[in-house]
């Protein structure tokens, strides 16, 4: 079962919500057939059970309970947090269980479980409140794998906290819902937090097809303390295609032959700029690196130069 993009139910309709952590990492389904095995699939439904080897003790963790349960595999950083370039280091190495191992002594993942579609019988049409009541009561706690509460009511809250916290967003599910398998339900509504922040444009990727000689991406920096330009990712979304086109003819009379950022990013076939047009982005988080993630175009910013686009990028080799 999918969520489905949204805003928060009307606050008459608040009661009648329950509201979990949105979570940055691998979505995951565990079959447990209660003989102490288990395997876990992935969205696409390949086996990624070797994977995780630590997963695999909440199989006898469940005892001889035949189940199904929904979560997902989060790697966590420092602070706890969910952390997806951390977790990238462990997806891909299902047919490499020799490495999976050793990268899980290195990058232990936890797994995060929220709902149970099966325990000893279906439970698609019984309540979300229901399953998540059967579920806390398996009371699946490990080393490895937790069940966090879920929050009734009170949405706005929830989502405020997860602001704070630096968290991804909040999942609202209606208590009434039955677990619809495959479908991407307006029973369960997901709203991610984004942030937004100026941008000196310092070159560009062309379209390609209908967009074929205008821009399909730019390439998107900010000042460091000591002033160089360094690059935070590549924007492609965003734009109206008249804007598209506004856009496209202010890079032309931009072109120039060298790269503003440095370091010089490993970005094929671009086209660099003089670093004098600054944007407005939206995006979901940063990585380690600086970069941004999901970044979205909001709109130009003719109101501000260059060097005031300015931000507190992690310290980088020279």
């Amino acid at each position: 079962m999918l969520a489905t993009p949204g805003t928060l139910p009307p606050a008459a309709q608040d009661a009648r919500w329950a509201y979990e952590t949105k979570q940055d990492g691998q979505r995951a389904v565990l079959y447990l057939p209660g003989d102490g095995t288990l395997v876990l699939r992935a969205r696409s439904g390949e086996d990624i059970t070797a994977a995780y080897p630590e997963l695999r003790p909440l199989g006898a963790a469940l005892g001889r309970v035949p189940a199904v349960l929904d979560g997902e595999v989060l790697a966590l950083d420092d602070q706890g947090r969910a952390d997806f370039q951390l977790l990238q280091s462990r997806m891909g190495l299902a047919h490499a269980p020799g490495r999976a191992a050793r990268m899980a002594a290195r990058v232990p993942v936890h797994l995060i479980l929220f709902d149970v579609p099966f325990l000893e019988e279906p439970l698609f049409t019984v309540a979300y409140r229901e399953r998540r009541a059967r579920l806390e009561s398996l009371a699946l706690n490990g080393p490895y794998w937790s069940t966090p509460g879920a929050v009734v009511g009170h949405g706005a809250e929830a989502l405020r906290a997860t602001r704070e916290h630096g968290l991804e967003g909040v999942v609202c599910k209606r208590l009434d819902s039955g677990y619809e398998p495959g479908v991407r339900s307006r029973a369960w509504l997901k709203i991610r937090n984004r942030h937004a922040e100026d941008v000196i444009v310092g070159g560009w990727l062309p379209g390609r097809g209908r967009l074929t000689g205008l821009p399909g991406a730019v390439l998107v920096g900010q000042r460091s303390a000591d002033g160089r330009l360094r690059y935070v990712g590549g924007v492609g979304t965003g734009w109206s295609e008249p804007e598209r086109a506004e856009l496209g003819a202010l890079l032309r009379a931009a072109e120039a032959g060298v790269c503003p950022f440095d370091p010089v990013p490993p970005v094929a076939n671009a086209h660099w700029v003089l670093p004098r047009l600054v944007g407005e982005v939206d995006y979901s988080t940063r990585t380690r690196a600086g970069l941004l993630r999901q970044p979205s175009w909001l709109r130009l910013r003719p109101d501000l130069a260059p060097q005031e686009s300015a931000a507190d990028l992690p310290e980088q080799p020279a």
